[in-house]
C-alpha cells in the first residue's frame, strides 16, 4: 500500500475524493497526513472526519521557503511518507522538497498541459476561444506546472461557459483521474524517460 501526504490550502475536494476512493477500497494508498499552510482550510475538517493525522505549518512561521519546505519534509519523513499529492496547495515548492521527493510529488492543474499553465486558467482558455480544456495529474519540477505528465482529462469548452462553469465541469474530472494516478503509481506501473511517462499495463 502506498504511503502518501496530502497538501491542501484549502477546501479540499481533490482530497475528499482520494479519501472515498481509498475507503471503497479501490485506492491502493494510506493517506499518511494531511498537511496545510492554512489553520482555515476546510481539507482540515476532512482530514479529521475520517481520523486522519493533520498538521499545519503557517507561512508567518517560515518566511524563507526554503525553511518553510524543510519543515514540511521534517513532517512528511515522519509520517514515512513515500508519494506526496498536491491538492490546491498555494505554495511553489523550492529544491529541498524537490530533492527529498524526487519524481514523487504530484500535482493537478486544471487546464491540458503545456496549455495555460499558471492561474485563472479557465478565463484564459475562453479567452484564448479553445474548444477543449481539461486537467492533468503531472509530477512536480522547478518549474511552474511543467513536470512529466502522467494523466489527462478533455472537457468540452461551450459556447455558453462563464469560467465558473468550467471549472465545475473540469473538476468532476479532477476527482476521477487523481485517485487514477494514484493507483497507477501503487502499481509500479509507471517510468520516466527523460520528459515523457510511460505508463505499464495492468
Amino acid at each position: 500500500m502506498l504511503k502518501i501526504a496530502v497538501l491542501a490550502s484549502g477546501g479540499g475536494t481533490n482530497l475528499q475524493a482520494i479519501i472515498d476512493e481509498t475507503e471503497a477500497g479501490r485506492l491502493d494508498c494510506s493517506i499518511e497526513v494531511v498537511v496545510t499552510d492554512s489553520p482555515s482550510a476546510f481539507a482540515l475538517e476532512r482530514a479529521k472526519k475520517h481520523s486522519i493525522a493533520t498538521a499545519i505549518v503557517e507561512k508567518s512561521a517560515y518566511p524563507k521557503r526554503k525553511a518553510f519546505d524543510a519543515e514540511l519534509v521534517r513532517l512528511l519523513k515522519e509520517h514515512g511518507v513515500e508519494v506526496v499529492v498536491l491538492a490546491g496547495f498555494m505554495r511553489l515548492l523550492s529544491s529541498v522538497m524537490l530533492e527529498a521527493f524526487p519524481m514523487r510529488i504530484l500535482n493537478i492543474h486544471p487546464s491540458l498541459l503545456p496549455s495555460f499553465p499558471g492561474l485563472n486558467v479557465q478565463q484564459q482558455a475562453i479567452e484564448h476561444g479553445v474548444k477543449f480544456s481539461g486537467c492533468t495529474v503531472h509530477f512536480v519540477d522547478e518549474g511552474l506546472d511543467s513536470g512529466p505528465i502522467l494523466l489527462q482529462a478533455a472537457v468540452p469548452v461551450l459556447d455558453t461557459d462563464t469560467p465558473e462553469s468550467l471549472a465545475a465541469r473540469i473538476l468532476i474530472e479532477e476527482h476521477r483521474i487523481y485517485p487514477e494516478a494514484l493507483n497507477i503509481i501503487a502499481a509500479g506501473r509507471i517510468s520516466i524517460e527523460g520528459r515523457r511517462v510511460i505508463i505499464k499495463e495492468a
